[in-house]
């Protein structure tokens, strides 16, 4: 039977956030238990004025292979726009997680690319 990490120990969190079209986040392996993990990927978009068939997309890859993938228009001209993903990982005992989001625009800008890793216990 697999162990659970201690009732007193500090849940994992891992984090990145970039300015730019992609983020990278490695969360190391863990060789005496299996870890469940809340991801969330949020992308920030600033919209122009004219924002004329301007849209914004989201990719998200988990160890090189697509989870999940969404384009749209881009809205709120003058302000910011953008796109969250959620999902639920389980990490075996042993291997690393890599996680990589992938932002990608026409007329819009991207402000904040950002993941975030979350053990559940």
């Amino acid at each position: 039977m697999a162990s659970r990490a201690k009732p007193d120990s500090k849940p994992e969190f891992w984090r990145t956030e970039v300015g730019d079209a992609v983020a990278v986040l490695n969360i190391p392996g863990a060789l005496k238990r299996p870890r469940t993990f809340d991801i969330d990927v949020s992308l920030l978009v600033r919209v122009p004025e004219e924002n004329a068939q301007a849209w914004h997309e989201l990719t998200l890859e988990i160890d090189g292979k697509r989870q999940w993938h969404r384009r749209i228009a881009s809205n709120c001209p003058g302000q910011t726009d953008g796109l969250d993903y959620h999902c639920r990982v389980v990490l075996e005992a042993g291997p690393a997680l890599r996680i990589r989001a992938v932002a990608g625009t026409r007329g819009a800008v991207v402000q904040r690319l950002l993941i975030e890793a979350r053990e559940d216990f």
